[in-house]
């Protein structure tokens, strides 16, 4: 035997301390390359791109959980031997970029787009981009993204240009994309149409108007309506009622004069929409200014005047209301109709729902506006076949149904918006002939439009060009070396709220071009179009600890980097991951993060005492040299591993961390390192502590390879000490082999030290209630032979600080415990080391504690008001912490009592 007194160094520093390590660790990594793609390797591709953010945008705590989540996949992906691509790239996000720039101009030079012209003002949106876009990628880098930097894309870039005119043109040709007058969510602040996912809903205080139509004269026909938009009333051109209600069925057929406008008759129509049983059972029908009105003036051919400009201001009406605002007409018209006596009743407040412009606050006008769509039949019956044929898979399966909700059910979809920032619709118009008529000619993007011709103003909007964004960047309509490699991508990760507004479009265009262009995107399974990806994880939205949306107006939101800068991107991405199930909502707070953080303390530390132990990565000795615990923590190794690939080949993000949390604080640092102890003696170099610190070693290189992907900088550090390698990034991720040696469980270790884990546990607690000082050890009489623990003997009674019992030996308690072969007899001498006055005067402290919280909870389920009023949650917590009282109530009298005896 060899001496080694002296314990290994170690350079770890002498706390982890994120600041320090973080951008050094991750700038090295972008240096060496690993994250860059190689189309040419040899290896199996997995490829990622990533949502692109809007380049005005910030990492909110969506974007956290999204990049974590796709990061840990890219990450152990590499590991497992990929060729790896996770592209990134930002949108250029039209009407969020444009409204900022326009925003900047008015307060600092007091100008508007119009003071400068398009193209001047598109210049200074371009220099807005590279002075202050871009700010998330600083943030990006920030957490640990190991996306591919040398091939960031951008939605405006020329590759991409060319990429919109290119699919455009197709479109156009195919008689996919045309120019009609359809019903639009518009902005008046924005001057342009806006789509349903840039509409949010807020709930405003209006008033409900009672309007007659028709004869004034109860006797002669007339019909009474209500609406909470009574200027609208100047667009009206129908009362539809009930095809079956009995009151109205003579007047159906009948027109009424409009109270302004000579120019209009109200015709009155049946239609089944309407419902007999709410307010009067007839409805005001403006068909250019309501959607379900819109609808209604298509099935009966109606007439459709649009009453509003492009600013919400009453207009072409010919009455004097135009040139008012919509709140101004409001009144207007309301008094109005009043003076002509019109109004039917008292005018009531009534709050209700309206749709807001989510960029400049407004509300949001419906109106019938001459635009570009997208016919989309086809296109959504191709992508509904993609995943019914199981072409792509969604992850989970539940959100299946949603998908197809949405896609059996499509629209056609406006992709018109009137920006100047964005892709200009390659739409050219010829000079106009006698009769008024222009030609319209499509140019691709190698051609050049007639001499003459005028460009379409409008833009495209943003969702256009982000729905080619999987082969768009990687070179197509070119056939290149990425589209090659890569294409189609592996899995698109997601929140769920964007399923519709772009995942179904990528899916759409993906499967589009690939019937235009099969030789560049490759052909689909069993000759359908080849699809954009091949998974789709959708993952919920992160709320607060009360499950609410995070939002400003609830003053509840989270940045992330106050969270990296205060507790590491590691404990960021611990936290979040730890929690994100498959398309379930992730309720986090404070909590979270601080739980996080003392897990990466808890690693660290940890690590760093089995490094100055000795631990080191070898070849593992022979399973009949090793001890029981070595071969338990081996096996338990080894099924975590399993566990934790079964998960993330599942996207169970949530259950594999908490799978690893669990093994790493409670198997492997409460427990093995304290046997570990044990078995590596400091006097002398033993074989078996030598076999210990290779055991400890091989586990620790195990546990920081799986936790690589979720926390890659703390694990960085730790595995290069341990193992003096280059990068745990380009590591092969753990197999059975590395754990375990791929060796059969070892039943009967596991039951030896589960059984010894019991019980140190219950004479650590025995201890506890006795009073008994943590260093103070007590003699203990008990039976290992009969619970076949002979070899556990010496570490239990070292951890559990239990002493064999000497001469004269008299117990003063025992305690009875079942362990899996016997029930254990353990009697234990405390005589000595138990202060008995002070500890009495600790346990009537805590008997009066106790007491008080019965008198406490009584009180309030004495209280019948209480019982009656409060909600069951919060009684029942009540009860809980009645019973809780009880029980510490009975525990500490008995101790007393004993304590007395």
């Amino acid at each position: 035997m060899t001496e080694a007194t002296n314990l290994p160094a170690t350079n770890l520093p002498k706390s982890w301390d994120p600041k320090e390590q973080e951008e050094r660790l991750y700038e090295g990594w972008v240096e060496a390359g690993y994250f860059t793609a190689d189309p040419a390797s040899e290896k199996p591709a997995y490829s990622i791109v990533l949502p692109p953010p809007n380049v005005t945008g910030q990492l909110h705590m969506g974007h956290a959980l999204d990049h974590t989540l796709m990061d840990s996949l890219v990450r152990r992906k590499r590991m497992q031997g990929y060729e790896v691509l996770w592209l990134p790239g930002m949108d250029h996000a039209g009407i969020a970029t444009q409204t900022k720039v326009e925003a900047k101009l008015k307060a600092e030079e007091g100008k508007d787009r119009y003071d400068y012209g398009r193209d001047e003002f598109v210049d200074r949106v371009w220099e807005w981009k590279h002075e202050f876009g871009g700010t998330i990628t600083t943030q990006m880098r920030a957490i640990g993204d190991s996306v591919d930097w040398s091939r960031e894309r951008f939605t405006l870039d020329s590759g991409l240009s060319r990429a919109v005119q290119t699919i455009f043109k197709q479109l156009y040709d195919a008689g996919m994309i045309y120019q009609d007058y359809r019903l639009v969510n518009w902005s008046p602040v924005l001057e342009t149409a806006v789509s349903d996912i840039e509409v949010v809903y807020k709930d405003v205080e209006g008033e409900f108007v009672s309007i007659r139509y028709g004869s004034l004269n109860d006797d002669e026909p007339h019909l009474v309506v209500a609406t909470t938009r009574v200027e609208t009333m100047l667009g009206d051109v129908a009362i539809a009622v009930h095809p079956e209600d009995e009151r109205y069925a003579h007047l159906v057929g009948q027109e009424f004069d409009h109270p302004f406008r000579d120019d209009l008759k109200l015709k009155v129509i049946a239609d089944d929409y309407v419902d007999r049983e709410l307010g009067t059972g007839a409805v005001k029908i403006t068909p250019a200014h309501d959607p379900n009105d819109y609808e209604m003036g298509l099935r009966h051919d109606l007439d459709m005047p649009i009453i509003m400009d492009e600013k919400g201001r009453i207009a072409n009406t010919g009455t004097k209301f135009d040139g008012m605002s919509r709140e101004e007409a409001r009144v207007a018209v309301r008094e109005a109709l009043a003076e002509q006596g019109r109004i039917v009743k008292e005018v009531r407040p009534y709050v209700h729902s309206v749709g807001h412009s989510e960029r400049s606050g407004e509300p949001i006008e419906p109106r019938l506006s001459l635009q570009w769509f997208v016919k989309v039949s086809e296109l959504a019956r191709m992508s509904a076949e993609a995943v019914r044929e199981g072409d792509t898979e969604i992850h989970p399966t539940s959100m299946e149904k949603r998908y197809f909700d949405w896609v059996d059910n499509m629209h056609d979809w406006t992709i018109s918006r009137q920006l100047w920032w964005g892709h200009r619709i390659p739409i050219w118009y010829g000079p106009e002939d006698a009769e008024g008529n222009r030609d319209v000619v499509c140019v691709g993007p190698d051609e050049e439009p007639p001499a003459g011709y005028e460009q379409d103003p409008d833009v495209l909007d943003t969702w256009f060009s982000s729905a080619l964004w999987p082969f768009s960047t990687m070179g197509w309509p070119d056939k290149t070396p990425e589209l090659e490699k890569f294409y189609p991508t592996t899995v698109l990760v997601t929140a769920y709220d964007i399923l519709f507004f772009w995942v179904a479009r990528m899916m759409m265009f993906g499967t589009f071009a690939a019937t235009q262009t099969p030789d560049v995107l490759g052909q689909g399974k069993d000759g359908r179009p080849q699809i954009p990806f091949e998974h789709l994880y959708l993952h919920g939205l992160v709320r607060d600890e009360k499950g609410r949306k995070m939002s400003k107006s609830l003053g509840n939101g989270i940045n992330p980097m106050d969270w990296v800068e205060q507790y590491g991107a590691d404990a960021l991405r611990f936290a979040l991951a730890r929690g994100a199930n498959p398309g379930v909502d992730l309720p986090i707070g404070e909590d979270n993060a601080t739980s996080a953080r003392n897990f990466t303390t808890k690693l660290f530390n940890a690590a760093k005492f089995a490094l100055m132990n000795g631990a080191r990565v070898d070849e593992l000795p022979a399973r009949e040299e090793l001890t029981d615990a070595d071969r338990w923590i081996l096996d338990r190794c080894e099924e975590v591993r399993a566990k934790v690939d079964a998960y993330l080949d599942d996207y169970q993000f949530a259950k594999a961390n908490e799978e690893l949390y669990h093994f790493a604080w409670d198997e492997l640092c409460d427990w093995y390192l304290e046997i570990a102890k044990t078995q590596i003696p400091r006097e002398r170099d033993i074989a078996q502590g030598e076999n210990t610190q290779v055991v400890l070693g091989r586990v620790l290189d195990v546990v920081l390879r799986l936790l690589h992907p979720t926390m890659p900088f703390i694990t960085e550090v730790l595995w290069k000490e341990l193992t003096g390698g280059e990068t745990v990034t380009l590591t092969p991720w753990p197999s059975a082999q590395d754990t375990n040696g791929g060796a059969e469980t070892d039943l009967n270790a596991r039951r030896r030290i589960e059984d010894s884990i019991k019980l140190i546990t219950e004479l650590r607690r025995f201890r506890a209630d006795q009073g008994v000082k943590p260093s103070q050890k007590v003699p203990a009489k008990l039976d290992f032979a009969a619970a076949d623990l002979v070899a556990q003997e010496d570490m239990v009674r070292q951890i559990a600080r239990v002493e064999e019992p000497g001469d004269g030996f008299v117990a003063s308690a025992s305690i009875e415990m079942r362990l899996s072969q016997t029930t254990l007899d353990v009697a234990l001498d405390t005589s000595g080391t138990v202060d008995v006055a002070a500890e009495r005067k600790r346990l009537e402290k805590e008997l009066a504690a106790a007491q008080k919280e019965l008198d406490t909870t009584a009180a309030k389920l004495g209280n019948e008001q209480f019982l009656a009023n409060a909600p069951e949650p919060v009684v029942e917590k009540i009860r809980q912490r009645q019973r809780v009282a009880q029980e510490e109530f009975a525990r500490v009298s008995a101790r007393l009592e004993g304590l007395n005896g």
